[in-house]
């Protein structure tokens, strides 16, 4: 487990839930691409159908190539969730972060339960397919 990064799912709702924190190298980020890769199988759904709920209040301003790596990897297709939420502090690196993910839906919340009753909001009672729990 990094000090840098956790993920913690919750399969019944199908949501992929990080924490961030500190400065990353791009060393950092291939770790995390690596567990978050761990974290989506882990979860067992359909590709794009799950929710993501990232907290990275403590996490520091970054250099320009980790806010473009970031940015690379948040366009990642087979990674997209059907819901992107943020957990920000107002500072710079929130405004790092808005350009990291340029390009995607993605929506910025000052506290955890915020960003949940988004993430769950009209989300209707037929969940999503699953993915086989053996691909």
């Amino acid at each position: 487990m990094s000090d840098k990064f956790s993920f913690a799912i919750d399969r019944s709702r199908g949501l992929v839930r990080i924490t961030m924190a500190g400065f990353y190298t791009l060393e950092d980020i291939r770790d995390f691409v690596a567990a978050r890769k761990r974290a989506h199988e882990e979860l067992g759904w359909a590709p794009n159908a799950h929710l993501t709920l990232n907290d990275v209040r403590e996490m520091k301003v970054q250099p320009q190539e980790t806010v473009q790596a970031f940015q690379a990897m948040l366009m990642a297709p087979e990674y997209r969730s059907r819901r992107l939420a943020f957990v920000v502090n107002k500072s710079l690196a929130q405004a790092q972060l808005a350009r990291a993910v340029a390009g995607r839906e993605a929506h910025f919340f000052n506290d955890i339960a915020s960003a949940e009753r988004y993430l769950f909001a009209e989300v209707s009672d037929t969940q999503p397919a699953r993915r086989a729990a053996n691909r």
